[in-house]
């Protein structure tokens, strides 16, 4: 024994079924007892048994069915099986949304329903026309042209079947209304005329009209008797309902007649200024419209109602008029553009036109076009110096000099003249000369002198070292200068219409030392025990400061300072030493004898009053050739005369041992002058000598040019203003003679 199972439903006939046939179900189940069989169709009883049977099936028999197979020992559900049971088309609706009032615009949607096996397809007809297809017909922004009935056809292949119609009935507003004229050729005043307004609307509309914006009537005729300009114009209906309105197309009515109320009018209507682009309109009332035409004066420039003039210039200023002209007559309009413009053409005259010269009268004049008229500024170079169209300059100096011009200025703009130059003309004044490298000057640097000089006409530029001239041009250069380039300077600044001098300046060369020299003071014999000042004299600038004084074949030097004494015999020399250099002196010989020595006063007397004569003119003469601040600087005086006169012995010729010296020294000069005017920078003697030698000796058998008396006077002169007083060993300024 036991359940039951395997429990399933077989259906006959196994394809498809269609409404009336007959159909049956049968469930079979392996059970032991057999078992009860029940049917269900869902969860509904519909029958037991092991077959269950349907004749003339219907649609409503469709569903899913399943038998229970029961015994004693349990029981077993079959699965379901689907009856699909396929008909025609029945029950085909069409429903409408909205369903109330349709107005054109809306949104309207038609909606079909039907029932049937297999689902049908669903088409659309407006009257008998073709619309479309699908369950749903769908019309956007319905219009008076979608109005109608329309009706749905439901088909699948066991039949067709169509729907009731329905009818879209679509509500709207009038349509665009239409104007018509009568008469509709030319309307002259005095005639009648008549406006008729058509409209189509559902439900009929409501007529009014109106001339521009303004009503003026209501009805579908608008009738105007005796028409006269004013009526000209244009008109329009509008046609209205519940569901909304709609104007009509303006029409005009055009009454002829002559041109009146012709005016101008200017655009810009405000200030026009130069380069504004300018409209001139002519307004005239006339029908037919009038031909316009536009005069300058009585000159022709156009035609049209429009004259445009772009870019106005002050040549367009000037009165301007219209001519309205049609058939029935014409009439003139006049108006007048004044046209500001900032100033052009800036100019500045001078008077008088020829040279111009220090002292004299000038005018200056400003002309300028501009509208309004402009003001006057004037300026000499980027300064401000008057206004006013004139400007005078009286009593006119060289500080007048410049480039001067004019600004004219209104409101519009301004502009400046081009530039004019006044050229003063005037003799030199400012001279001065400046040195080019300001610092010291040492000889062999090369020097420019740089004359500067105010005037005009440029003026020639000559150069003057004391009173002598030396060379012309701006610039004075020398090259590799010596320190007989020192001195004063000045240059002349000429023109035609006068010169004038610098003041001086002075070119102070330095140099190191040269002409170095040793001037014995005394005999160079002495005895033993005695001493011999050797003096160092050189020229340089600035003064030596260092000399050196050295004993030949050594190497170190055996004194300083300008002076220097010797005690034994040899061969000295000197150095002397300043900042831009050094140099050494020849060699004097100084010879020591033991204590005998030998003094020859024969003859002597008769040669050294001659000596001394000589030297009195000498120095007479330099005193009357220096001036008197020179003459008293002069320090000392001295003669050194030796006198030889009687036989020699050739060893005594060879060596002059016999020599008698004599030293005179005349001093005129006071100490405190020395000190206060060692700086001076004039030129001072330092030394005048005279070295005469006097030779008479019939004994020795000399040749005949032995014989002669001859004298040798030399000159020797610094800057004593480059030394000072304390170099000096006895003071700056020495003359002396030497008789052998």
């Amino acid at each position: 024994m036991y359940p039951p199972k395997s429990v399933s439903v077989s259906i006959s006939p196994s394809g498809e079924i269609v409404e009336g046939d007959s159909v049956t179900l049968s469930c079979s189940s392996d059970s032991n007892p057999p078992a009860d069989i029940s049917w269900f169709k869902g969860r509904t009883s519909v029958g037991s048994g092991r077959i269950y049977s349907i004749s003339k099936i219907s649609s409503d028999d469709s569903g899913e069915y399943k038998c229970k197979s029961r015994n004693k020992h349990g029981e077993k559900y079959s699965n379901t099986v689907m009856l699909k049971v396929m008909y025609a088309p029945r029950n085909v609706v069409v429903s409408i949304s909205p369903s109330g009032v349709i107005v054109e615009g809306d949104s309207v949607t038609l909606n079909c329903s039907t029932d049937s096996n297999p689902p049908a397809e669903i088409s659309w007809y407006k009257g008998g026309t073709f619309v479309g297809s699908g369950r749903i017909y769908s019309i956007s922004k319905i219009s008076t042209d979608d109005s109608g009935e329309y009706k749905c056809k439901s088909r699948n292949n066991h039949g067709v079947k169509n729907s009731d119609a329905v009818t879209l009935n679509i509500m709207y507003p009038p349509v665009k209304p239409m104007i018509s004229i009568s008469p509709s050729v030319n309307i002259m005043e005095g005639d009648s005329v008549t406006l008729s307004c058509s409209s189509d609307s559902y439900q009929p509309a409501e007529i009014s009209w109106f001339k521009g914006r303004t009503f003026v009537g209501s009805g579908r005729i608008y009738s105007i008797s005796n028409i006269s300009s004013d009526h000209s114009g244009e008109y329009k209906c509008k046609s209205r309902n519940k569901l909304g309105e709609k104007y009509s197309d303006a029409v005009t009515l055009n009454v002829m007649y002559p041109p009146r109320n012709v005016s101008v009018s200017i655009s810009p209507s405000v200030e026009i200024v130069e380069g504004d682009s300018v409209t001139l309109s002519c307004s005239s009332d006339s029908n037919p419209p009038a031909d316009i035409s536009w005069f300058k004066g009585r000159t022709f420039v156009g035609s049209g109602r429009i004259y445009s003039i772009s870019k106005i210039s002050s040549d367009h200023s000037g009165e301007y008029k219209c001519k309205s002209r049609n058939k029935l007559g014409e009439k003139y309009s006049a108006v007048t553009l004044n046209v500001m413009y900032p100033p052009k053409s800036v100019s500045v005259s001078i008077s008088p036109s020829g040279e111009i010269l220090e002292g004299d009268s000038v005018t200056l004049s400003c002309s300028s076009d501009s509208n309004p008229p402009a003001e006057i500024s004037w300026f000499k170079g980027g300064m401000f110096v008057g206004s006013g169209r004139i400007y005078s300059i009286s009593n006119i100096s060289s500080d007048h000099s410049g480039e001067y011009k004019c600004k004219s200025r209104n409101k519009h703009g301004e502009k400046y003249s081009d530039t004019v130059t006044l050229n003063v003309m005037y003799p030199p004044k400012s001279i001065s000369v400046s040195i080019n490298g300001s610092g010291e000057i040492a000889e062999g640097d090369s020097v420019t002198l740089i004359c500067s000089s105010d005037s005009n006409p440029p003026a020639e530029i000559s150069w003057f070292k004391g009173g002598t001239f030396v060379e012309s041009g701006r610039i004075y250069s020398i090259s590799n200068i010596s320190s007989d380039h020192s001195g004063e300077y000045k240059c002349k600044s000429r023109n035609k219409h006068g010169q004038k001098d610098s003041d001086a300046v002075t070119l102070n060369v330095t140099y190191p030392p040269k002409n170095v020299s040793v001037f014995i003071n005394g005999s160079a014999e002495i005895v033993e025990g005695d001493s011999l000042t050797l003096i160092c004299s050189s020229d340089s600038n600035p003064p030596a400061l260092n000399f050196s004084w050295f004993k030949e074949d050594q190497s170190s030097s055996v004194g300083s300072g300008q002076s220097f004494s010797a005690l034994q015999s040899g061969r000295f020399y000197c150095e002397a030493h300043n900042q831009h250099g050094s140099q050494r002196s020849d060699t004097v010989t100084v010879t020591v004898h033991g204590r005998k020595l030998l003094y020859a006063a024969g003859g002597v007397t008769g040669g050294l009053g001659g000596l001394i004569s000589i030297f009195i003119i000498v120095w007479l003469m330099r005193k009357k050739q220096r001036p008197n601040h020179i003459a008293q600087k002069q320090d000392d005086l001295y003669v050194n005369v030796s006198a030889h006169n009687g036989s020699l012995s050739e060893s005594d010729a060879a060596n002059q041992n016999d020599a008698l010296y004599s030293l005179i020294t005349l001093s005129n000069f006071s100490h405190n002058q020395t000190e206060g005017k060692a700086s001076d920078s004039e030129d001072t003697e330092e030394v005048q000598y005279v070295s005469v030698l006097y030779h008479r000796n019939n004994e020795m058998n000399q040749p005949e040019e032995n014989e002669s008396q001859y004298d040798n006077i030399r000159k020797y002169q610094t800057d004593a203003a480059r030394r000072s007083t304390d170099q000096m060993v006895e003071d700056q300024s020495v003359i002396y003679s030497t008789v052998k």
